[in-house]
């Protein structure tokens, strides 16, 4: 079991306005004049966007002319729209928040509708609001051959047959437009989106995120393994395509950026190596991103959610919460947190950091929940992850070394979490002080070093390392001598001769000798029991303290 998807009230909202914008489009595509047009979108602001529509704006001779409507002008609006070409942020009085949708005919502004709020909306409503702004000026587009052939024509054949056209092309891209508005209303994500345009265009689709990785593919001739470009060819792809406002033709495909707003989400193609795709194609997959950016933006939004959530959870569970929340909340998550539970903490907590822990946990089947404390990230999971193996999926999904883990001994209780965290903190605190810090640590796996970090805390390692060593420390630092560490590697191969002078790469004699001179400057008897265990816990304790390391 992985993380789950949060289930949540807002997932109806972007279908519900996907919907809207099907009936729209149809009322748009059928309205017969300009005015009617712009009243039409005005009136769906609201249910697409949740904002007000201020004011529709038609270009007439290189100025924004208000069309009809109840309430006067925002005063100076005009001005802004020149000023920017119908587009963009828009100061409005009385309003924390306004915004110019562009009206579109191809590459031309044509006209604009002026939206303001309280607060700035969020991205997938922004993308909602562009989608309907996109359909007003694909009908304003067609309003003026209509006209043109209702004036200039002068045979009723011409007339017909160029109205028939007319309708023809309009009634295509309703199928499209209701098509993919589908699609996406029926939760079908972004696998459901590649399908209908599949269908709607007759070619194979791919969708790709940000760095070229496959998302989802519609139609035959899926790649296996699917090609991924060198990380400069597709930065210099999105550049491109960054600057370009219709699709690109790039080798066997046509692509287009997939971006709500200023950032990119990924890019969709069609694949068309015959170079057979044509205008309504084109038309196809443009609209195609434009609701793909509607689905990406409305997941991102539900994971920032979930990620939120589960990071109040961890932040709650690990400083103290009851029981029965913590069960519900969990559950909510679709986390089961009753039985047996292990903290794991990694340090650092940036957003590397973060991905490439929750990457790994997922590849290691774990199940868990993950946040951000005390500057670490967080793993609170039931089961307890192998350290090595830990260590080395978090690896595969870094470049920076080192990576330091912290693995706690098991807890049955909600209760237990903040004590689980202190032991996996200590753990890591410990492999952080080790001359290896760059691995994995389990607290129950310490040992001796438990009740040595636990001691130097209050102070008394030190206190007792004095007392036992105290005379060779001073004896190597005035005379620049190894007595200490030869002590510890001779206590280590348990007393024996050999082992110690091989691991010392000394002779036996001079073993002998520096032993010799241990005993001569402490008084201590080598022989003795009691003696040997406190040495050999002071050469432990100075190591930990020290940052030394024994040959293995």
């Amino acid at each position: 079991m992985t993380q789950q998807t949060l289930s949540s009230d807002a997932d109806d909202s972007p279908a519900s306005a996907l919907r809207a914008l099907g009936a729209t489009s149809a009322l748009l595509f059928a309205a017969r004049r300009e005015s009617d047009i712009l009243r039409i979108a005005a009136e769906a602001v609201r249910s697409v966007g949740g904002c007000d529509a201020l004011g529709c704006y038609r270009v007439v001779d290189g100025g924004y002319l208000l069309d009809r409507q109840p309430h006067p002008a925002p005063p100076g609006v005009e001005a802004q729209l020149r000023a920017q070409n119908g587009a963009g942020s828009i100061r409005l009085p009385g309003r924390r928040w306004g915004w110019a949708l562009p009206l579109r005919d191809r590459c031309q502004t044509v006209g604009a509708i002026v939206v303001g709020a309280d607060h700035e909306p969020p991205q997938v409503e922004m993308v909602l609001l562009t989608v309907l702004a996109q359909l007003a000026g694909a009908a304003l587009a067609n309003i003026a051959p209509r006209e043109r052939v209702r004036a200039d024509a002068t045979e009723p054949t011409a007339i017909d047959g160029d109205l028939s056209a007319i309708v023809l092309r309009l009634e295509r891209r309703n199928r499209v437009y209701e098509a993919l508005a589908d699609a996406a209303a029926h939760g079908s994500g972004e696998q459901g989106i590649a399908d209908a345009l599949a269908q709607l265009t007759g070619f194979p689709v791919a969708i790709e995120d940000p760095f070229g990785n496959l998302r989802a593919w519609a139609g035959p001739g899926e790649p296996d393994p699917y090609p991924k470009g060198p990380p400069q060819q597709r930065e210099q792809l999105l550049h491109r395509l960054a600057t370009h406002t219709a699709p690109l033709r790039v080798r066997d495909r046509v692509v287009v950026l997939v971006r709500p707003r200023a950032e990119i989400l990924g890019t969709l193609a069609l694949i068309d190596p015959a170079h057979q795709a044509l205008d309504e194609q084109l038309f196809a997959l443009t609209y195609g991103s434009t609701v793909l950016a509607t689905e990406l933006a409305h997941q991102r939004e539900l994971a920032e959610i979930e990620l939120r959530l589960r990071r109040e959870l961890v932040d709650d569970l690990l400083s103290g919460t009851d029981s029965d929340s913590a069960f519900a909340r969990a559950e909510a998550m679709g986390y089961d947190l009753h039985g047996e539970h292990y903290v794991v903490v990694v340090h650092g907590d940036d957003n590397a950091m973060a991905e490439a822990v929750g990457r790994a946990a997922t590849a290691l089947d774990l199940p868990f929940i993950q946040g951000r404390h005390a500057g670490m990230v967080v793993l609170v999971t039931d089961r307890r992850p192998e350290p090595e193996a830990l260590h080395h999926a978090i690896c595969e999904h870094l470049e920076t070394a080192p990576v330091t883990i912290g693995i706690s001994g098991c807890c049955t209780r909600p209760a237990d979490l903040p004590r689980a965290f202190d032991d996996a903190r200590r753990a890591i605190n410990i492999r952080l002080r080790s001359p290896m810090p760059d691995g994995a640590t389990a607290f129950d796996e310490l040992g001796f070093y438990r009740l040595v970090d636990a001691a130097r805390a209050e102070g008394q390692v030190e206190q007792f390392m004095r007392e036992w060593l105290g005379t060779l420390l001073d004896y190597d630092r005035d005379h620049r001598a190894d007595l200490v560490y030869t002590l510890s590697r001779y206590l280590e191969c348990g007393g024996n001769y050999d082992d110690s002078a091989a691991a010392l790469h000394i002779h036996r004699s001079t073993l002998r000798y520096r032993l010799g001179r241990i005993r001569e400057l402490t008084g201590f008897d080598l022989r003795d029991v009691d003696t040997r265990f406190n040495l050999q816990a002071a050469t432990r304790a100075w190591r930990f303290l020290s940052l030394v390391a024994l040959p293995t």
